[in-house]
């Protein structure tokens, strides 16, 4: 990670510019829990339009200068753009620094790998939409999407390998109808369209025998799943574990409407390494198929993220919970906060909110007692929602 260690200096002054670097504002760490610690800064910039935060803090007797981890940007040389200038400002005594990169790399165009904030924002398409969850080494997905043209294929895989193997082999293959996303599947399903899925793909997922709360099905996960699927759509599992089989059975029996299938040992046109060394040594494979036989509501994103209120911060800050509060399918947390030199009223409230499973951190900036999402709101998912919504009653 870039950072720059120097001899102890005056902070840069707000707001000023260097290089075409935007400093705009400095926010002193304010002491929130009991537990001391030296004195930390977050340096708000704006560099080529993007907005992100520098941490400034002691390191033994000189000072550090490093990327808020939370406010990461990307290419890396904007970050880098920006140490450099901060340091340029204040001209310290420089005892480290790897910042000043040679000849830096194009980042590969990837036109088939699309961020999260894609389908929430941009996501259209009137073809049939499959899934694949966890497509591993993609051999399932690729072979659907080479003989299914006119299906548009979305593809989910937390795996980074298996992700660039599979771009890979759909430019040599020219496959052009398959969209793929790292992403976590159990909070997907939240920004498709409903009835507009043909068929769901889960073969072979982790069992997690040992932490069930983080297998993908679940009765959230199947209400989805449902709601996305047409009529005469399918939710297709396939698995070697037995347990995971009787477990995902036990869940669709149960339910109040759809159908299940069940087969072992049934031969699908194109399968896995795994599944053929498996098949070799004799396991059983193991399918549950549920039929959706009903037309679900539209799907209705609430999006509204805004602070309805205004806050008197430096009172507020004394009176904020230190500990997390914890409700059945969503958790607010308060971090830290800071303190914005120079400005009456202002400061960033650093938070962790959301799902259990996949938790998102922000930070909410308060501008003369004004409170907004800094680099913009959190996704629109169900839990990020009502967390919101807990930290809107907190705050007010």
């Amino acid at each position: 990670m870039p950072h720059i260690v120097f001899n102890k200096a005056e902070l840069i002054n707000t707001p000023s510019s260097k290089d075409g670097v935007d400093f705009k504002f400095i926010a002193k760490s304010y002491n929130f829990t009991s537990h001391q610690r030296n004195t930390e800064y977050k340096i708000a910039v704006k560099n080529e339009n993007k907005d992100f935060l520098l941490t400034l803090k002691d390191k033994d007797d000189d000072q550090m200068i490093k990327i808020d981890k939370i406010t990461r940007v990307a290419p890396i040389t904007v970050v880098k753009d920006a140490l450099n200038a901060y340091t340029d400002s204040i001209k310290p005594t420089i005892v480290f620094s790897n910042t000043h990169s040679i000849h830096q790399k194009a980042p590969p165009q990837k036109e088939f790998l699309k961020d999260i904030n894609y389908f929430v924002d941009e996501f259209q398409t009137d073809k049939e939409i499959q899934i694949e969850v966890g497509f591993g080494s993609g051999r399932h997905l690729l072979h659907q999407a080479k003989n299914n043209p006119n299906i548009q294929f979305i593809g989910l895989e937390i795996h980074t390998p298996s992700i660039e193997q599979a771009l890979k082999q759909m430019k040599m293959q020219d496959i052009t109808n398959v969209l793929i996303v790292n992403y976590d599947a159990r909070l997907f399903m939240e920004f498709i369209d409903s009835n507009k899925v043909g068929r769901i793909f889960v073969h072979f997922p982790v069992p997690w025998d040992k932490k069930p709360h983080r297998r993908i099905y679940s009765n959230e996960f199947i209400n989805e799943a449902l709601r996305v699927l047409k009529v005469e759509g399918t939710l297709e599992l396939r698995t070697d574990s037995r347990k995971y089989f009787d477990y995902c059975t036990e869940l669709l029996t149960n339910l109040p409407t759809g159908k299940i299938t069940i087969d072992i040992n049934k031969d699908l046109e194109i399968s896995s390494k795994y599944e053929d060394r498996w098949k070799k040594q004799g396991k059983n494979i193991y399918d549950v198929v549920l039929l959706s036989h009903t037309e679900d509501k539209a799907l209705v994103i609430e999006k509204d993220f805004t602070f309805d209120f205004e806050i008197n911060y430096e009172e507020k800050i004394s009176k904020l919970p230190t500990k997390s509060i914890v409700e059945k399918d969503f958790f607010v947390h308060i971090e830290d906060l800071f303190t914005i030199l120079n400005e009456e009223n202002s400061g960033l409230i650093q938070i962790t909110m959301g799902n259990f499973d996949r938790p998102v951190s922000k930070y909410i900036i308060i501008r003369n007692g004004k409170l907004d999402y800094y680099q913009g709101s959190p996704l629109p998912t169900s839990s990020n929602i009502k967390a919101h919504k807990k930290l809107k009653e907190i705050l007010n």
